[in-house]
């Protein structure tokens, strides 16, 4: 049996939050064309977040973590979904960054640069959310690395 790319439909979060359609071949695939099915292309995102769904931060819990960012997201007017085209904060799924034995991993990244996030449960959403997503500051007692940014 091939193995699919997505292999559960709760970890395909560009069909549900992004109202995309699956591809289908185009003639034209210049960027107009693109942007015309890719709402994504136009919007203001100022910032991203990655939560590791793969096997490791998933047996820690990753996937409550990655619903509890993008339910409070939502509720603050913050996430760019089909419902918010307007959303400055993209947040999707991510396999493995290297953090397993130390996850959930969450990956923050901004106009600054970003943050890779260790032992991120849903108790801590909240506060990564409002410091770092809202203020663009990074939550100290869980950074385990900085992406462009002194001490990267």
């Amino acid at each position: 049996m091939p193995r699919t790319l997505f292999p559960r439909q709760s970890l395909r979060p560009w069909a549900r939050y992004w109202g995309m359609e699956p591809c289908s071949a185009q003639p034209d695939t210049g960027p107009d064309s693109d942007r015309a099915v890719t709402p994504l292309m136009d919007a203001p995102i100022a910032r991203q977040v990655f939560v590791c769904t793969a096997k490791a931060c998933a047996a820690n819990g990753s996937e409550a973590t990655l619903e509890a960012f993008r339910a409070q997201l939502i509720e603050k007017g913050l996430l760019f979904y089909k419902g918010n085209r307007a959303g400055s904060v993209s947040c999707v799924h991510c396999g493995s960054i290297g953090f397993c034995q130390i996850g959930p991993a969450v990956m923050v990244y901004g106009p600054e640069g970003g943050a890779w996030y260790a032992h991120v449960g849903v108790d801590r959403v909240a506060e990564i959310i409002e410091k770092h997503v809202v203020g663009g500051e990074v939550v100290e007692d869980l950074v385990r690395k900085r992406i462009g940014q002194p001490g990267g």
